[in-house]
């Protein structure tokens, strides 16, 4: 039994790992339309090895395993399909596929490590085509580049499968009409291009640290998945860019914190309340690295200024003293840069810590016209937390009651209403 749990615990992390860069090397083989076909030979080689290991034990190298035989089962096809109009073998890449001569040898080209990696980079700047939705884009990353299995999705954006499985066809047929050919972007495209797979990205670590569509605060599957895709760009040297360094940055100083903001039980626990000696130093400290590595070159964006004002709070020794002067620097270039309703209301909470809440109170009444944000539950929620230090405690529990309405995150619904139940004493 326990041998049969570790092939499986096996294969569930490799799939995870690696499917995706499989996806990509079968995509580049059989062209952007034919995905579920490089889809299908991943799965069947994952069918393959769960019965091939459970009788003969696992391989040395599971993984070189997993690749040779989705490369055979490549092989196999093509000499299937290559008198069909299935595969466009007019492609260069694709003309010496057709010759028994040169099959081989052609197709373990396309398996070799260096291409793997780009290939998978190529395909994650094809999912995030501009002209593709946010929602479909980390769809069909999760799905086809992450390995998560529809309902897994499903679960991720609480929705049924069947709307993921439209999606997911809706962002396939855009591929086969538009023949996307996935490719690293070139020198003078990779910021623009960088940009949206950084944003794709961030959204994904985001809804995994602060989850919008599940009862858990937090989903590790999400920050591990949005983590490790951040990596592959740094692996590649076209794609080391500052702004890289700076989300792979934010994103450790923000992952070192995770297994203090819950209780056990689920429950939301707030930064000046978390133990700080349960946050991981290893990820501060690659984040730090990761920081220091951004700061080449001329480029300063918000993932530079999160990415500090992160640092400020993983250094601080207890929240009393947190740098909020040095934070609040940070806000502020941050809205120069790019003005956000959404960080004004944190550049609040800010005020609050270093100046307190009457001039917080003043900060926030700029944007209470906002139709956007007065329907934000934050909003509400850091006017309760300013009229509770103004002792105004009716004031203040009518605006956590307006924010508890407007979340949909338990963890969230319970914190405030804690908060009301020690108002009302």
């Amino acid at each position: 039994m326990k041998k049969k749990e570790d092939i499986n615990k096996t294969l569930n992390n490799l799939f995870r790992q690696e499917s995706g860069k499989m996806v990509a090397v079968l995509i580049k083989i059989f062209g952007t339309e034919n995905i579920e076909l490089a889809e299908d030979v991943v799965q069947d080689a994952l069918i393959s090895a769960l019965e091939t290991w459970k009788y003969r034990g696992m391989p040395e190298n599971p993984k070189a395993w997993l690749y040779r035989t989705a490369r055979n089962k490549a092989i196999d096809i093509i000499r299937r399909k290559k008198h069909s109009k299935t595969i466009d073998f007019s492609d260069p890449e694709r003309k010496l596929l057709i010759s028994e001569y040169t099959l081989a040898t052609t197709m373990d080209n396309f398996w070799k490590e260096q291409h793997i990696q780009d290939d998978f980079l190529a395909m994650m700047y094809a999912c995030c085509h501009p002209d593709i939705s946010q929602e479909n884009q980390i769809t069909f990353i999760l799905k086809s580049l992450c390995g998560f299995s529809t309902k897994e999705v499903a679960r991720s954006f609480l929705v049924s499968e069947d709307t993921i499985s439209k999606r997911l066809y809706r962002t396939k047929e855009y591929f086969r009409k538009h023949k996307i050919r996935p490719r690293i972007p070139f020198p003078e495209e990779i910021n623009a291009k960088t940009a949206v797979v950084l944003r794709t990205i961030y959204l994904m670590f985001n809804e995994g640290y602060n989850s919008t569509h599940s009862d858990q605060l937090i989903r590790k599957d999400l920050i591990s998945q949005a983590l490790w895709l951040c990596k592959s760009l740094l692996d590649n040297k076209s794609t080391q860019t500052p702004e890289v360094y700076a989300l792979m940055a934010l994103m450790s100083f923000h992952a070192a914190r995770v297994d203090s903001r819950v209780t056990e039980q689920g429950a939301l626990i707030r930064l000046a309340d978390q133990d700080r000696n349960s946050w991981n130093q290893e990820l501060i400290s690659l984040g730090s690295m990761y920081l220091n590595q951004a700061a080449f070159g001329k480029t300063l964006t918000t993932y530079h200024l999160e990415a500090a004002i992160a640092y400020q709070h993983c250094i601080a020794s207890n929240y009393e003293n947190t740098n909020w002067k040095e934070i609040l620097t940070y806000y502020d270039l941050l809205l120069v840069i790019a003005y956000d309703p959404v960080v004004f209301l944190n550049r609040c909470l800010v005020m609050l810590e270093l100046n307190g809440p009457d001039e917080a109170l003043e900060a926030i009444k700029k944007i209470q016209n906002h139709k956007i944000i007065s329907k934000y539950y934050l909003y509400h929620a850091i006017l309760g937390e300013i009229h509770e230090r103004l002792k105004a405690s009716s004031k203040a529990v009518a605006y956590y009651q307006q924010a508890i309405q407007l979340t949909q995150s338990k963890p969230e619904k319970r914190l405030l209403k804690q908060k009301i139940t020690n108002l009302n004493g």
